[in-house]
């Protein structure tokens, strides 16, 4: 059965369809849930609740949501002089290293376990590169650079890519030893100069399964696709245009022409395109986008979708909202209805099946 899993204010919630979406379980209720998922390789849920006395911590779930499991939260060594602030992603790793998977944070840390999450360590290549780039690597939205994406390659376990906020791209291909910023073409208007090689704030990071070499970034200062494995980058979007700023962005997993995004308006206010609830869609690799508004709110919205919100899956797509609003489709975006109108903030969507 198909599943969406979803991070709230107010914990994870669970949710399984079998003709219309039902809520079968929730959990951490009174803890913020930053990032929830379902590892399919292993059969285990992921949640990352944070209590504002106690701080971050990790919860796994091996019994679909029946019962959860508290496991070693990821800490920086004390060298580092810093220490996990926030856990922004969850990404299992690739299917021929079925027990590892990563975790992007702020500070800026890239932690990396191998045991399926009983220990986890920070990757020390990747924080030496933070380090060394020091002055380009600050706040987004944060008070610290975060790393929110995290893209395996299914073919090399050694190849990866990270989208940090601020930084910009970064790809290793020795497992994380070294690290190359891969911000070619990129802009960053809010700096001095805007084609500077750091200092981007990349939303989100994602390759097309189809064709990995398609990657496509939901960027502060517009989408930016790259058709050469992230070595340079060119702007699909037009400022102004609907299809321009916002958090989110997922590609078809047939064709990495599909892509869709939800729109908001502008880096300053931050609240619905036009006060009206969006998700656009390009089906030619940005050339064009369509913005896909039936049966959602078209008047007084001030929702904004936060960058892992929103989630594809075949024709089902799914996203959730800053004032609790969770919408979906079947068909792709032409129609949408309602999850609910009364959920908490919510931090992430995902789907899984079992």
């Amino acid at each position: 059965m198909l599943r969406m899993i979803i991070g709230t204010r107010k914990g994870v919630q669970i949710y399984g369809f079998d003709g219309q979406w039902r809520m079968e379980s929730e959990a951490y209720v009174g803890d913020p849930v930053s990032y929830a998922c379902y590892d399919d390789r292993n059969h285990t849920l992921w949640a990352a609740p944070s209590h504002e006395h106690w701080g971050p911590k990790l919860v796994r779930s091996r019994d679909y949501g029946a019962s959860w499991e508290e496991v070693p939260t990821p800490a920086y060594p004390e060298e580092t002089g810093t220490k996990l602030t926030y856990q922004w992603v969850i990404q299992p790793g690739p299917k021929s290293k079925p027990d590892r998977l990563y975790m992007g944070t702020c500070p800026g840390g890239l932690f990396i376990t191998n045991d399926g999450g009983d220990n986890w360590s920070l990757c020390p290549g990747q924080w030496a590169q933070k380090e060394k780039d020091g002055k380009h690597w600050f706040g987004g939205g944060r008070d610290d650079p975060g790393i929110h994406s995290v893209v395996v390659d299914e073919a090399n376990p050694d190849h990866l890519y990270i989208g940090v906020s601020c930084a910009g791209v970064y790809e290793t291909y020795d497992g994380g030893e070294t690290w190359a910023a891969k911000n070619k073409g990129l802009l960053a208007e809010f700096l001095p100069d805007p084609h500077a090689e750091l200092g981007h704030d990349p939303h989100l990071l994602v390759a097309a399964p189809s064709d990995p070499s398609r990657m496509w970034q939901q960027n502060h200062c517009g989408i930016f696709r790259s058709d050469d494995a992230g070595a340079s980058w060119s702007r699909v979007s037009t400022p102004g245009d609907a299809a321009h700023f916002g958090f989110p962005i997922c590609v078809d997993a047939n064709d990495p022409d599909i892509a869709y995004v939800a729109p908001a308006k502008s880096d300053e206010v931050r609240v619905a395109y036009e006060r009206g609830i969006c998700i656009a869609r390009t089906r030619d690799g940005g050339q064009s986008w369509q913005t896909l508004s039936n049966g959602l709110p078209q008047q007084g919205a001030y929702d904004i979708v936060y960058r892992h919100a929103l989630d594809l899956k075949g024709d089902h797509l799914a996203f959730g909202t800053t004032t609790g609003n969770a919408f979906y489709t079947t068909d792709g975006g032409e129609s949408w209805k309602c999850l609910s109108n009364y959920l908490p903030p919510i931090y992430s969507v995902r789907f899984a099946e079992w």
